[in-house]
């Protein structure tokens, strides 16, 4: 069989596995769920259909609900209890590797085409942002016990994603990753360019934040204030000039020590409540 490597995606109900060559080329995935077999590069089919083969249709974690009466009749009941999702089972880079998978879907042979070629588009950008999320995933799993990491953090209904929260003994954090290999990083109180330009990550990063600690908020019935981090991946540079007050402004390598040297806000009672909250999706999804 050919070398091939597989990522598997949980969300929304769904439950697939996601099959590429070892250098990021789609090649298809599985459903797990139903067993039905996509393939998107002819030359793989066999390969792909042997790994459906192997696998078992097992759903995803669940909070199920409680079976139905039998009784014939029964009375009007209320509104059934909503079924969430356990994010825990989330990996690193799962909706970016999503995204990717959807967009590369509709011209499959022109990306790879563009991607020999060198040219820059709209997968690529999707794929190089789900490899530099599996990094900073990799980066954060080296955490002590007491700390919690979810990943792909789907919130609200429009298709967004928190890339990675964590949960420990010095707050909450909300990690937005942003990969630029080789990239150049210029930071100050107010701006934060890439490579000349103006972006607007110190926006976005706070406004995740907020949204984050609202949500967390009502649904944990105590104040939680979640913290904005920006992660930067694979930078050639990284110049300084000053840092925002409300968000963290850091690089892959930094992020460990940058988390750890918080001080103290969070009793472990309190870090393993929260994450108990915050793995669930009903937490992030409307009503």
């Amino acid at each position: 069989m050919t070398d091939l490597m597989t990522t598997r995606w949980t969300r929304y109900g769904k439950d697939r596995l996601y099959v590429k060559t070892r250098d990021g080329i789609d090649v298809g995935h599985i459903d797990l769920l139903t067993g039905a077999v996509e393939v998107t590069v002819a030359e793989f089919e066999h390969d792909v259909r042997a790994l459906a083969s192997q696998q078992h249709s097992t759903p995803s974690p669940v909070l199920t609900p409680s079976p139905r009466p039998t009784a014939p009749d029964p009375p009007a009941s209320p509104t059934p209890t909503r079924v969430g999702q356990d994010l825990a089972a989330n990996v690193a880079g799962a909706a970016a590797w999503a995204k990717r998978e959807e967009v590369n879907g509709r011209a499959p042979r022109w990306n790879l085409v563009a991607r020999l070629l060198g040219i820059k588009t709209e997968e690529r950008a999707w794929r190089v942002g789900a490899k530099g999320e599996e990094k900073v995933g990799r980066k954060l799993a080296s955490l002590p016990n007491a700390w919690h990491v979810l990943n792909a953090v789907p919130i609200g209904d429009r298709g967004s994603d928190i890339d990675h929260m964590v949960i420990g003994p010095s707050g909450v954090f909300t990690l937005n990753t942003k990969h630029h290999p080789d990239g150049r990083v210029w930071l100050s109180e107010r701006a934060l360019l890439v490579n000349g330009h103006r972006t607007d990550y110190l926006r976005n990063s706070r406004f995740e934040a907020e949204r984050v600690s609202k949500l967390l908020t009502a649904s944990c019935a105590t104040a939680v204030e979640a913290q904005a981090v920006i992660v930067f991946v694979d930078l050639a540079k990284f110049t300084t000039k000053g840092s925002p007050s409300d968000v963290y402004v850091t690089t892959c390598p930094r992020l460990r020590n940058l988390l750890m040297q918080r001080p103290q806000r969070l009793t472990q009672s309190q870090v393993d409540h929260i994450y108990a909250v915050a793995r669930s999706s009903l937490t992030w999804q409307p009503a």
